[in-house]
């Protein structure tokens, strides 16, 4: 009986058998993921635990208003908060000012800006300038922002001023700065407004003082060369006088009737007519006075009541002036502002910049938001191509 032997040619068993090692989790990791997302996330660590320089935040706190200006009420403090905020533009001006080239050489004219912000001990990414900065005022400016912010609350009206530095009592001394200004600034515009409304009422009612003594002084010139207070008295006291006369010459003629008619050969008669002679030339001299004749008061009476006129028009031009400057006066002190401050600027003894833990988480979902979307990308172009 032949024996037929059988030749195993599969793999071998037992102890022969080739043994595969896993290899490692950070090794599977495709190299774009490294390189765009683990490298700067540690980047960030080694930068935000070890490097950056610990920075001091101090802070006040101030509202701009009017002294009549209402409290906002519960509706309008939702309105506020639905986009519909109203009395900001003061605040905002203030704001303005303090993010502004005006503000930020003011307070280089208070304190040391360029050594506040370039500390001997702070890292060359936060300091100024950084190494890609020069020194010109652009770039100060530039850091300037960085290290100063102002907020507003619509809700409650009040402004948040912070300014950032490597010391405590740079920071202190930024926002002290900074505030003081601003008082400055609102104590400005408060004269600008008075100047421009209160000034020009002002001068409206010296020019109508200037025309009313004009006037009073012609007047008085007037009285001085004629001789007379008040030509239109003097004419009426005259009138009086001419009817006084005609009155007795009309009792002189009926007298003179009734002797005629009794005793036509009175001596009392001729005696009467020497009297109704007399009082008519009185009365014709009287009346040449008032008008006819050279100097008589007609003309005198008529220059009088033009300059009576002019000046009781400016009389009536200094009350309505006056009455506007102390009108404009009232309002400018009405719509004047005051800056109140709420908080004052505080000396911080622990530094709260940077975020360490923020900032690191930052990087980290940042980075893997961009590699998330450019892997998406990725896999459309390729499926695309496929």
């Amino acid at each position: 009986m032949t024996h037929v032997e059988v030749e195993y040619r599969g793999p071998k068993l037992g102890n022969d058998e080739t043994k595969i090692k896993p290899r490692q989790w950070w090794r599977r990791l495709p190299l774009s993921f490294l390189g765009f997302v683990v490298a700067p996330t540690l980047a960030a660590t080694v930068y935000f635990t070890l490097i950056a320089t610990p920075q001091y935040v101090s802070e006040a706190r101030f509202i701009v208003r009017q002294p009549s200006q209402p409290q906002p009420s519960g509706l309008g403090v939702a309105l506020q908060g639905i986009g519909l905020p109203a009395g900001q533009a003061d605040a905002f001006a203030v704001h303005e000012f303090v993010l502004s080239r005006t503000g930020m050489q003011g307070l280089a004219q208070d304190i040391d800006l360029p050594l506040a912000l370039r500390a001997n001990h702070a890292d060359p990414l936060a300091r100024y300038p950084r190494p890609w900065e020069g020194r010109s005022q652009e770039d100060l400016f530039e850091a300037y922002l960085r290290f100063v912010e102002v907020g507003y609350d619509s809700s409650t009206g009040i402004s948040t001023l912070r300014a950032r530095a490597f010391r405590p009592e740079d920071a202190r001394k930024m926002t002290a700065s900074l505030l003081a200004r601003s008082e400055r600034l609102v104590n400005q515009l408060n004269e600008r407004a008075a100047s421009n409304a209160v000034q020009e009422a002002l001068q409206s009612r010296d020019d109508a003082i200037a025309r009313r003594d004009l006037a009073q002084g012609k007047l008085t010139s007037f009285r001085n060369t004629s001789g007379i207070i008040d030509p239109s008295r003097t004419a009426s006291e005259m009138t009086q006088l001419i009817g006084g006369l005609l009155e007795q010459v009309a009792a002189l003629k009926a007298e003179k009737a009734q002797l005629t008619s009794l005793t036509p050969s009175s001596p009392q008669i001729e005696v009467i007519n020497a009297r109704i002679r007399a009082y008519e030339d009185q009365i014709s001299i009287e009346r040449a006075k008032m008008a006819g004749a050279t100097g008589s008061l007609a003309p005198q009476i008529g220059g009088y009541e033009d300059l009576l006129l002019a000046r009781e028009i400016a009389d009536r031009e200094v009350t309505q002036t006056t009455a506007a400057y102390i009108s404009a006066r009232n309002e400018a002190r009405r719509q004047q502002l005051y800056l109140d401050r709420i908080v004052e600027p505080n000396l911080p003894d622990k530094s709260t910049e940077p975020r360490r833990l923020v900032s690191i988480l930052i990087v980290l979902m940042s980075t893997l938001s961009i590699y998330g979307l450019g892997w998406l990308v990725w896999a459309g172009i390729r499926e695309h191509r496929q």
